[in-house]
């Protein structure tokens, strides 16, 4: 869309498309300027935190306010205060009112529009002290028409951002413009915002049809003949068609363009083709606009589960927040890029975007990525939840829900990652006499809009008594949705066999289920004479979710499961705790050992994982548990050299025999365990305690864990040795604690100072401590259980970026990281 200065479109770059294309391109025919541009908007706004009278209006003095770039969120700068509105569900950050302000040269000519990809939340628009509207919902996309209030020169543009009406979000919401803003030049006669529509309604191994609809808009004084060309970037497929189009009115153009041997959308290899729409009139390019697409086939079958190709997948998924720790909700592109990294290298291939629609680059990494999505719309309808009180999206359901469902799903359908919509999360509506009806027409409005995908809601009231959900409300949906199955059915009743035999042609999804969360680091839930503490500890927990985790991936009917949660996320706590620690991945992306149980499940390279630590200074004799993660045959246990023996797992009840691939045939030696994980007890003594993997009968792979010494140094290792200078991307630096021999020491909690020089700034630190209410936008921070974070973002010009860490007592560590010149 147009000549795109932004990471997002400048990572498309030879790709994203299978045929080198860049989708920021855009080159007119002939070497015609492209009619149509889309430029960043980011840069140069200043900000006013509080509410200012007049500050819509062009002459208003704003030198006194801050200078910020885009995305911003001003509520993660804190401070954290026990009495702040937002509460638990906020993370104790503030909120409030702010302004924006940016002046920009522009020529009102033709047509301008702004684009915000998000405002939380409250957002109204001026420009030149002109009104444009209002967006309640935060994390809704949106435009508007700059014309015809642009002058000839300088213009202002004014928004005023109001988050003041505490708590509306169950989670973190940040505050803010704190997504991308875009600048887009038109003709009169051009394609609609999110104009079009490309579907594959028929694919064989040798062609596919692909299926294009086109919205043009004619804005001129006059009816116009518009001729519409759409070709398909690198192959032979195109199609034309003219229609007249009469003044102030648009057309929607419907053309089948074919593929031959179509390279298909999958999770392993997702390939991206472009249509590009070409507009003409009197053999004039008005308007050019090219749409990324994938060739793939989605279907959620009542036996098989989900199938993607025709080939049965199960989803193995995470739900994921919006914002990303110690950035808040201004997430830079690298950040998502480095987390999914992450998640796929844990098998993870599946997303819910939990509890509202993502930022926009977030869906392009999925589809180049290759994570299939569940795109979810609210976290309220009609009647509002008791964590959020009066001012959730509820207050604004019946006025807007109509326009914010339809640009959701005109903003994200052609994303092949996305497989399925959800319509909400947990919403109360769900028990009550209306919500039938409610659920009927928003998966009516979805049908409409986007009839290739089927509609969930997440439900979590399926069989509670003494109210549970209806059965027609279920009827009404095309994938029911199960948050917690475990809460009403535990594994004696076989989760959701009941409702398979009650209703056999209904299609079943774990929304949500508990996943293997808890702080990183912390062991004090293992050891014997554990107490609770704010930390708290899983006991037992951890035992259910690994039996419902052996029935979903056991039967085919189940489609998947998403957990809860992938990555740990800011909000949903309880003072002093500012975060919640379900996830795998603690706030700064660091691993924790729930992430290696679903390595163990859902990967085949071999796998082995030991924990706790074996730092336990004063607990030398007590018996503690050694406990592993493998998908080995049998691991072999060794304390300082001595076997502690042999364990393997017990053949499943369920008649998972050699189902999963994980399971050795029944003449395979020892079995200790019906459990998804291996543990012995263990008298401490310091040392090293040793893990050996077999699989038939052969060591394919070890681990051990060494008791340190004391702290020596801090280390410094970066992400990404070079970035671009873009004033966007940016590199994760982690400061370990080490000892003697370069081992990060589990109990050494350190401050550590950054200082950085050169070609960057320092956006965020963090440690992933859910108790730590330092500052996330300190040059500080203190390591936890021997690890702390620090993002540094480049400046635009290219050099280097000098990065030093120190800590009192410890030798410090240096680093540079290149800023390079960004492609264009």
């Amino acid at each position: 869309m147009g000549s795109e200065t932004s990471f997002t479109r400048r990572t498309l770059i030879g790709t994203v498309f299978g045929a080198a294309v860049s989708l920021g391109s855009q080159a007119a025919p002939s070497g015609e300027q492209s009619p149509r541009t889309r430029e960043t908007f980011d840069f140069g706004w200043k900000f006013f935190k509080g509410d200012v009278p007049g500050a819509q209006m062009p002459g208003f003095a704003d030198n006194s306010w801050r200078s910020v770039d885009l995305p911003h969120d001003w509520s993660i700068e804190g401070p954290y205060s026990k009495d702040a509105p937002t509460g638990g569900p906020g993370g104790y950050l503030p909120t409030g009112i702010g302004w924006y302000r940016k002046r920009f040269p522009a020529k009102p000519e033709g047509k301008v529009f702004v684009e915000f990809d998000g405002v939380y939340q409250n957002s109204e628009v001026w420009i030149n002290g002109s009104y444009l509207g209002k967006r309640p919902y935060g994390f809704i996309s949106f435009f508007y028409d700059l014309m015809p209030h642009l002058h000839d020169g300088e213009n202002v543009i004014a928004v005023r951002v109001d988050n003041s009406h505490q708590p509306n979000s169950r989670f973190y919401s940040g505050s803010g413009i704190y997504r991308h803003t875009w600048l887009v030049r038109t003709n009169p006669i051009h394609i609609a915002q999110w104009g079009t529509y490309v579907t594959t309604p028929q694919i064989s191994p040798t062609a596919a049809t692909v299926r294009v609809k086109t919205k043009i808009r004619n804005q001129s004084p006059a009816a116009q003949i518009c001729t519409l060309r759409s070709e398909i970037l690198g192959t032979a497929g195109a199609s034309e068609a003219k229609q007249e189009i009469k003044a102030g009115d648009e057309y929607e153009f419907t053309q089948d363009l074919q593929l031959t041997a179509p390279r298909l959308w999958d999770l392993e290899n997702p390939y991206l083709y472009a249509v590009r729409s070409m507009v003409q009139r009197n053999g004039n390019l008005t308007d050019q606009y090219d749409t990324p697409f994938g060739v793939r086939e989605i279907l959620f079958d009542p036996d098989q589960g989900f199938l993607l190709n025709g080939k049965q997948v199960k989803i193995n998924g995470v739900c994921l927040h919006h914002e990303a720790g110690s950035v808040g909700a201004a997430v830079p592109e690298a950040v998502w890029v480095r987390r999914f990294n992450t998640l796929k290298e844990m098998g993870c291939n599946a997303i819910r975007t939990a509890h509202n629609p993502p930022a926009p680059e977030f869906l392009d990494l999925c589809d180049r990525m290759g994570f299939l999505v569940m795109n979810e719309a609210f976290d309220e309808w009609r009647y509002g939840k008791g964590q959020i009180g009066p001012y959730g999206y509820s207050l604004y359901f019946d006025q807007w829900h109509v326009r914010d469902v339809t640009d959701f799903v005109h903003r994200d359908r052609n994303h092949p990652s996305v497989v399925i919509w959800s319509a909400g999360n947990e919403i109360p509506d769900q028990t009550h006499p209306d919500g039938v009806q409610t659920a009927r027409e928003l998966v009516k409005l979805f049908h409409d809009l986007d009839p290739t995908r089927p509609v969930t809601a997440a439900c979590d009231q399926i069989a509670a008594q003494p109210k549970a959900v209806p059965p027609e409300f279920l009827e009404a949906l095309d994938v029911v949705g199960y948050n917690y199955v475990d809460r009403w059915r535990d594994r004696r009743e076989k989760y959701y066999s009941i409702d398979r035999h009650k209703y056999p042609r209904r299609r079943f999804i774990g929304t949500e289920s508990r996943g293997m969360g808890g702080v990183r680091g912390d062991y004090q839930w293992l050891l014997p004479d554990a107490k609770p503490s704010f930390f708290g500890f899983r006991s037992s927990g951890y035992l259910d979710t690994e039996q419902l985790w052996k029935f979903v991936r056991t039967y085919d009917y189940v489609s998947g499961d998403f957990m809860w949660t992938g990555i740990d996320y800011l909000g949903e706590a309880r003072w002093p705790r500012r975060s919640a620690s379900s996830g795998v991945l603690d706030t700064c992306g660091f691993k924790k050992d729930g992430f290696y149980f679903y390595q163990s499940q859902w990967v085949e390279k071999p796998v082995l994982h030991l924990f706790p630590h074996w730092n336990w200074k004063g607990r030398e004799g007590q018996f503690l548990p050694v406990m592993c993660y493998t998908n080995c045959d049998d691991v072999e246990l060794f304390v300082n050299g001595k076997s502690a023996g042999k364990k393997g797992f017990e053949f499943p009840r369920l008649g998972m025999e050699g189902h999963y691939g994980h399971y050795p045939p029944r003449a395979r030696a020892l079995r200790t365990t019906q459990d998804l994980h291996l543990e012995w007890d263990i008298p401490y003594e310091p040392g090293t305690i040793k893990a050996v993997g077999y699989k038939n009968s052969a060591v394919v792979i070890q681990a051990e864990i060494t008791t340190t010494g004391d702290p020596i140094a801090v280390v410094l290792k970066p992400d990404r040795n070079s970035i671009h200078a873009d004033r966007r991307d940016v590199v994760h630096i982690t400061a370990q604690i080490v000892d003697a021999h370069g081992r990060v020491v589990p109990d050494a909690d350190r401050e550590v100072i950054f200082e950085i020089h050169g070609e960057g700034k320092l956006i965020g630190v963090d440690n992933g401590n859910p108790l730590s209410h330092e500052s996330f936008k300190a040059s500080r921070r203190k390591t936890f259980h021997g690890l702390c974070l620090a993002i540094v973002q480049s400046t635009n010009r290219p050099g280097q970026i000098q990065v030093a860490a120190s800590s009192s007592g410890l030798r410090p560590s240096r680093l540079s990281v290149e800023t390079v010149r960004s492609e264009t």
